[in-house]
């Protein structure tokens, strides 16, 4: 049994019944290569595994004791880049396993890569290796940063020649676990309410209520729809001011990649920006910067409104549409957060933290400096003074932080240059592997993301 006393299985997504998903088989791959398997989430999930168990769990994908017998492939619909797909769920990816973690949340194990589902079409249902290596890159650099992301579990290459347009080919393949609060999608209410399921968006509402916020629910269900949808609203200003507080940019915020609990997922052509670049994109396919930085919160919250659009089959349109114009207040007041908690400094009261997000995000608005250096130079509130920051706009953010200063103690924040991931970095590393097969670069710079992590967990505001 590679489980600890910790270890609480619970498949409680099969309570809802077979109208969410199928059952499917994965695939059988011919390598089993280990490149990145997440040991300290392992520990927080009370999984004891050696390395025979992780292949026999996250390649083979065998069933962990006391959960799901068969791996599920989620059913949903989805708007991509606005425009509807009633045909698209889980094509290359399913839900293995769901286990409570050390501070009791429900989590899912899900997949990319594992194979083809009824919902693959004409794709092969396979995950690149350089997709792979990628995606543990976000996750581990999103979640030392603070963003409310899913972590990536463990990546193994399995030895298939994969042909991609956007890829030299034939490429290396993977096969993806990831670690997620949830893989409720709005499109998967998008699915319900196309099919005008209203009973099954009822059921949805209770599970999400109970299983991703531990909200008890009560016996009307529009109260209960509603109640949902504002905890959505919030957690979706959350994600969406973090994404901004960190440059990065996701991508594809397409309806079937907005997770209702708030949580980022499901990594593609994400960037960071290096400057506070609202124009800047990071799909080659985003032709008119639909998803660009600057365009992120008003994407989310256009998901939201289809979100919306749902639950006004089971509750009152009303107040649906009054929380959904208060949205971007409460947007406002999580990015004022999210850019404190990356400054490491503590919350004064709501206007003079208000103030110093202004004048901090005008210093980022006249591009003088990357944004990872901004954030790591004025760390605490100090002012690091100097030709770099002798602009107005530098000055008036040394002004807007006097009396705010913190210690910072950890020895990340006297190095040289901050830990950062932007597009040349992560070629880089790529190129190492594809050409040399040097996972040296790749696993330096994770070592070098946790302890920025550690550096930020040290000196940041109390949880």
């Amino acid at each position: 049994m590679p489980t600890a006393q910790s270890y609480r299985p619970e498949p409680g997504i099969l309570g809802l019944g077979d109208a969410y998903y199928d059952a499917v088989e994965p695939a059988r791959f011919p390598r089993c290569i280990p490149r990145f398997l997440n040991r300290r989430w392992a520990d927080r999930l009370g999984l004891e595994l050696t390395d025979e168990q992780w292949a026999a769990h996250f390649w083979r994908f065998e069933p962990l004791p006391e959960n799901l017998n068969q791996p599920l492939a989620l059913r949903y619909h989805g708007h991509q880049f606005r425009v509807y797909n009633p045909e698209i769920g889980d094509g290359r990816g399913f839900t293995f396993a769901q286990l409570r973690d050390d501070r009791s949340r429900l989590l899912d194990l899900g997949t990319k890569g594992s194979g083809q589902t009824p919902y693959s079409r004409t794709a092969d249902g396979r995950l690149t290796l350089k997709g792979g290596v990628r995606e543990v890159l976000a996750t581990e650099m999103l979640e030392a940063l603070g963003v409310n992301t899913s972590k990536t579990f463990a990546l193994f290459e399995t030895g298939e020649e994969l042909v991609r347009g956007d890829e030299p080919s034939p490429t290396r393949s993977s096969v993806l676990t990831r670690l997620s609060h949830g893989h409720i999608r709005i499109g998967t209410f998008q699915r319900l309410a196309f099919f005008g399921e209203v009973e099954n968006i009822n059921a949805l509402v209770l599970y999400c209520l109970e299983q991703l916020y531990a909200e008890q629910p009560v016996e009307n269900s529009g109260e209960n729809a509603l109640r949902l949808f504002d905890l959505v609203a919030s957690a979706t200003a959350k994600l969406a001011a973090s994404y901004m507080a960190a440059g990065f940019v996701h991508g594809v915020l397409n309806s079937d990649n907005i997770n209702v609990s708030g949580e980022s997922f499901d990594y593609g052509p994400w960037r960071f920006t290096p400057e506070w670049d609202p124009d800047f994109t990071a799909a080659y396919f985003d032709h008119y910067g639909l998803y660009s930085f600057g365009r992120q919160p008003e994407a989310i919250h256009w998901n939201l409104a289809q979100l919306a659009g749902c639950m006004s089959l089971v509750t009152e349109a009303p107040p649906l549409s009054d929380m959904l114009s208060s949205w971007s207040g409460r947007f406002e007041d999580e990015l004022v957060a999210a850019l404190l908690l990356r400054l490491g400094l503590d919350s004064i009261d709501r206007q003079a933290d208000r103030d110093l997000a202004a004048v901090l995000l005008k210093a980022f608005q006249s591009r003088e400096e990357k944004i990872d250096r901004v954030f790591f130079d004025w760390r605490g509130g100090r002012d690091p003074g100097g030709e770099r920051y002798g602009s107005e706009a530098f000055r008036a953010l040394a002004k807007a932080l006097e009396g705010r200063q913190r210690p910072v103690t950890h020895p990340y924040w006297s190095d040289a240059e901050p830990c950062s991931m932007h597009i040349d970095e992560v070629e880089s590393i790529w190129s190492a592997i594809a050409e040399n097969d040097d996972w040296k670069p790749f696993e330096t710079k994770v070592e070098a993301i946790r302890r920025m992590g550690d550096a930020m967990a040290e000196s940041g505001p109390p949880a």
